[in-house]
């Protein structure tokens, strides 16, 4: 029988136990060992029924176990212990509170989804994976971040098999009364509400719930409240699900519904308003709009205002393609603001123009999301450094007249929270070298470049350590490949072959991620009898975990799953190479430090970052990667290889991924399983060893988050306090009056005439010219541009290579025509084939970088021509 009403009933516990429902409801238990190892105390086979989620463990002891645990001493004794390290974490000074006192207040950090546990499933992979990892290394490291995300009452798919290898999606209901949440309530006890206009005089309603993330809290916004109709109550149904209109309703509630969450946050626990507000990816691109209401309702006008919430935006972006940006049709925007809608008293254009694609090659009627971004933050950046380069190639039609490299988008490299996904044995490890506290430290704030005690462990721990894992990974992966077989209707009988899949003293490796196309899935399977050959050598097999979920609708990327699942059915070697289904936080945790090899073959380069590879490395484990995201920048034969890549203009990409196959199939057979498997005097594989070990000592402490945490602090989060510290009402009017004024008089700048002192076309290192400019500034003065002599090594094409820029001063006055000279030295300080060139750029003093109006003047073709500007 069905029930007709649902009631979530919560244990009473008893006085002395009460700390307990605290530390379940911060979910600093995900990463502190710990607080789950009280927890498992309480209950040990109801804590793994619940999957290791405390509420869920609390929920269901019995009222009798609860007692005895009341009155035993030494459980309490652990339990107050554990509550006051808690409190001692959330209250005391940490990496933050020991900086300068320039650092923002407050930084808001808003995300489509979060990853922090698998308790609160709200993710779909590396994007929310990463956005949880922020949080908590913020958390670790006292940053006073506030996350804002969704609530999603369905989550993510869950994933499973049909009988013949199909992908199937199931969507669990998520009850929040059952989760590690709470409601934000106002004073009075009622719920603490949003609330955005629709068209049509409708209205849609959201509840803020909130997750207490260590530190930091974590709002997500729920509209499945009984003010709404039924399609509003669906809003915040699922991940990426529905819909064009049901997603840029999703949008606007994260972005202007989050900073109204914000508000009341603060508004009701008095934390500090944040000065800062990052945007993780374009979807929540709209909050930049509704603090441009803010100030608007203050007074400012439009532009100004504009000006002033660029000044504290900070936008990441995460995609390396255009088609991974969502964009929405013009119309559909439009609808949805002004008079009749949300945002009334901004005018429906200045709105649309803020995300239209006005630039060579863009859709003219689609607003994108990622340029509102750009547009509506003074910093921007990508996530690897080769991701950087992409973003500013694939971004450069906003900055029009530059080259690629000065447009302004930075990196800050994805890191890894290592507490989460450090295996606790690989942390008493390190522990037992240099303490428990020392070893916290360089897991969570980092900071130095080798975590030198690595080379102190004896090469028997290493190896004993790494089978351990790995003999703990084929257990689960028996028992989870037992699960989804009786999923897709085999019975017990059938399953006998399970217990004989993997083998502990096997190289293993690991394959885990999300399949989209470009991620490659199947470029494993591209010479089947080659791939068989790797899997059943007599002296050096190798065995294959691999998990991944294709978006529900995504068939490409399902029929990929099932060719993966077809050949992993195979008897010949089906006890060598599984799919594993349902890849979430949960098994990630036991396949990274449980496998030998992480393999990565993505498209180069579209792979923004990639992190599963770091936490693998966290562990032990060594990489095999296409030169793509992480890997591209910080890749060294110490500690893992490189996989070639046939990437050239004219490759046909069927061509391509064979050249990639076989350059994977030669690494594995002649160097990696070598490795492995060869054995040195004291029978252990030493230069394997050595490889753990400098992957542990070197690529350990640059991939943790902590280390990008800081790097956002000290790069992005700064400056853009001190910028909108600066950004007062009257500077604001100052700046947006400026960038008027020089946008209106930008035709009349022109380079009229360049000379040098050089009288040949060539010239000895070292030497320095004297450079003469005249230019127009039209209405404008010299304290609004800079002129710039921009030199440096030149291609056949005359293209100048490692610029160098030298400002030039005016001299004197304007002439009898109103143009101006200017004059400064060129250093002739590189040898071969030299150029020069000069450029007029806008300059004041409350701009981040001098491309951010997308205006430039350079001298035209006669003047080029008259120049000399070439010499060789």
């Amino acid at each position: 029988m069905k029930a007709i009403r649902r009631f979530t009933v919560r244990p009473v516990l008893p006085e002395p136990l009460r700390p307990l429902s605290d530390l379940a409801r911060n979910l600093r238990w995900s990463w502190h060992a710990e607080t789950r190892d009280l927890f498992q105390s309480v209950d040990p086979e109801r804590w793994a029924a619940s999957g290791g989620d405390p509420v869920r463990l609390l929920g269901s002891v019995p009222p009798a176990r609860l007692a005895d645990l009341a009155g035993d001493r030494r459980f309490l004794r652990r339990l107050a212990a554990v509550a006051g390290d808690l409190n001692d974490y959330m209250t005391g000074d940490r990496w933050y509170q020991a900086q300068p006192d320039e650092l923002p207040a407050a930084v808001a950090y808003f995300s489509p989804e979060f990853g922090i546990t698998a308790a609160l499933p709200q993710y779909s992979g590396g994007l929310g994976i990463l956005a949880g990892d922020h949080l908590k290394a913020a958390s670790d490291l006292g940053v006073p971040l506030i996350g804002v995300g969704l609530l999603y009452r369905h989550g993510y798919f869950r994933q499973t098999l049909s009988r013949d290898g199909w992908q199937q999606e199931h969507y669990p209901v998520l009850d929040p009364n059952e989760l590690p949440v709470v409601l934000l309530e106002e004073p009075d006890g009622t719920p603490a509400q949003v609330a955005l206009a629709l068209p049509g005089g409708k209205q849609l309603h959201a509840r803020i719930w909130l997750a207490q993330v260590g530190r930091v809290p974590l709002l997500m916004l729920d509209s499945d409240v009984e003010e709404n109709d039924l399609g509003e109550r669906g809003v915040t149904d699922r991940l990426y699900g529905g819909g064009s209109e049901h997603r840029l309703l999703q949008e606007m509630l994260l972005g202007i519904g989050g900073v109204r969450a914000v508000r009341t946050y603060c508004r009701l626990t008095g934390h500090p308003e944040p000065e800062v507000f990052h945007t993780n990816e374009g979807h929540a691109g709209f909050l930049g709009l509704e603090r441009i209401a803010e100030l608007c309702a203050q007074g400012l006008d439009f532009d100004s205002a504009l000006e002033a919430v660029r000044a504290g935006t900070v936008f990441t972006t995460h995609t390396p393609v255009p088609a991974g940006i969502d964009r929405f049709d013009r119309e559909l925007v439009a609808r949805h603001f002004g008079p009749d809608a949300e945002l009334p008293r901004i005018d429906v254009e200045r709105v649309l123009r803020l995300g239209m694609e006005t630039y060579p090659g863009g859709e003219p009627n689609l607003f994108n999301m990622a340029v509102m971004g750009l547009r509506l933050a003074q910093r921007a950046n990508g996530v690897s450094l080769l991701h950087g380069n992409v973003s500013r190639e694939m971004f450069s039609g906003l900055w029009p007249g530059f080259d690629a490299d000065e447009v302004p988008i930075t990196s800050v490299t994805n890191g890894v929270h290592a507490p989460t996904w450090v295996a606790p044995e690989v942390f008493r490890l390190g522990a037992r070298q240099i303490g428990v506290h020392r070893a916290e430290d360089a897991l969570t704030v980092g900071g130095s470049d080798r975590w030198d005690a690595v080379a102190d462990i004896p090469d028997q721990e290493i190896w004993e350590l790494r089978r351990g894992l790995r003999e703990q990974l084929v257990t689960e992966v028996r028992e989870r490949l037992r699960a989804s077989w009786r999923q897709r209707g085999a019975g017990t009988a059938e399953l006998g072959w399970i217990d004989g899949v993997l083998d502990p003293d096997v190289l293993t490796i690991g394959f885990a991620r999300r399949v989209p196309s470009y991620k490659r899935l199947t470029l494993m399977l591209r010479d089947r009898d080659r791939l068989m050959d790797l899997l059943l050598h007599p002296e050096r097999p190798v065995q294959i975990v691999v998990a991944g979920k294709a978006h529900p609708a995504d068939d490409g990327g399902k029929r990929l799953v099932q060719e993966l699942v077809r050949f992993a059915d195979d008897p010949r070697v089906r006890h060598r190479i599984v799919f594993l289904p349902d890849y979430g936080m949960g098994m990630a945790q036991k396949l990274y430090p449980g496998c030998d090899i992480w393999l990565n073959n993505p498209l180069r380069p579209l792979e923004a970052c990639g992190t599963s590879g770091m936490k693998a490395a966290l562990n032990g484990c060594l990489n095999l990667s296409v030169l793509d995201g992480w890997w591209d920048e910080w890749f060294q034969p110490d500690f893992g290889w490189a996989i070639p890549t046939a990437d050239g203009v004219g490759t046909d990409p069927d061509h391509r991924d064979d050249i990639e196959a076989a350059a994977l199939y030669d690494l594995l057979e002649q160097r990696v399983t070598p490795r492995f498997y060869e054995r040195g005097q004291s029978g252990l594989p030493d230069r394997w060893i050595e490889m753990v070990r400098q992957t542990l000592s070197l690529l350990g402490p640059k991939v943790l988050a902590g280390r990008m945490v800081r790097e956002y602090v000290e790069r992005l989060y700064t400056p853009a306090a001190l910028a909108h510290r600066s950004m007062d009402p009257d500077a604001a009017r100052e700046l947006a009056e400026w960038k008027g004024r020089v946008r209106a008089a930008w035709p009349g700048v022109t380079v009229d005439h360049v000379e040098t002192s050089a009288v040949a076309a060539l010239a000895e290192l070292g030497t320095t010219l004297g450079l003469r400019v005249r230019v127009g500034l039209g209405h404008l003065g010299p304290d609004d541009v800079e002129v710039q002599a921009v030199s440096g090594r030149v291609d056949e094409e005359d293209r100048i290579a490692d610029a160098a820029v030298v400002p030039l001063k005016p001299v004197g006055s304007p002439d009898q025509d109103g143009r101006w000279v200017y004059e400064g030295p060129l250093s002739l300080d590189r040898t071969g084939p030299f150029g020069y060139t000069v450029r007029i750029l806008p300059a004041h003093r409350l701009l981040a970088s001098s491309a951010e109006l997308g205006l430039v003047a350079g001298p035209s073709e006669e003047v080029v021509e008259g120049a000399g500007l070439l010499m060789r």
